[in-house]
């Protein structure tokens, strides 16, 4: 437990020199075998970036410096609760754990929380506040697209 909070407190300590920085209050490590890998800011406001979370950066330098899409065995230690798309970007790279400081209470006072985007993604797709819609559209003469992309790995 204490090397988690450890962790953590690198975390944060990145998110309080991103905040000195004129960013956002959020900072996140990826870690394999002990190890720190990789680390990121949230840069959304340096670089009109809505996807520049610190996760998301920290996951970006990870496999760069892996040479790997794939975070297999790493565990990301991250400053706060992540968003649902981190979370997803998370579980795509194979990341195996994460662990955060604070929660989406202690940042809903500042707007910090991403609690209503988790809520409105429990709900069945007709029922979400984003229009989201299914038109099966195939090119014609064209080879279906998934199977020609397994065709020529």
């Amino acid at each position: 437990m204490k090397q988690d909070t450890d962790l953590l407190s690198q975390a944060i300590a990145l998110a309080y020199a991103n905040i000195r920085q004129g960013g956002r209050p959020f900072g996140a490590l990826v870690v394999k075998d002990g190890e720190i890998i990789a680390q990121g800011v949230n840069e959304v406001v340096q670089t009109n970036d809505p996807t520049a979370h610190a996760e998301l950066m920290a996951i970006r330098a990870a496999s760069k410096q892996l040479g790997s899409a794939s975070l297999a065995g790493c565990s990301v230690f991250a400053s706060g609760h992540p968003c649902p798309m981190c979370m997803g970007a998370m579980r795509l790279a194979g990341v195996k754990a994460v662990t955060y400081a604070y929660s989406n209470e202690d940042g809903d006072p500042f707007g910090l929380s991403t609690a209503e985007i988790y809520a409105d993604l429990a709900k069945p797709l007709s029922q979400q506040s984003m229009t989201i819609r299914h038109v099966p559209t195939r090119l014609a003469g064209q080879p279906d697209l998934y199977a020609h992309w397994k065709h020529h790995q």
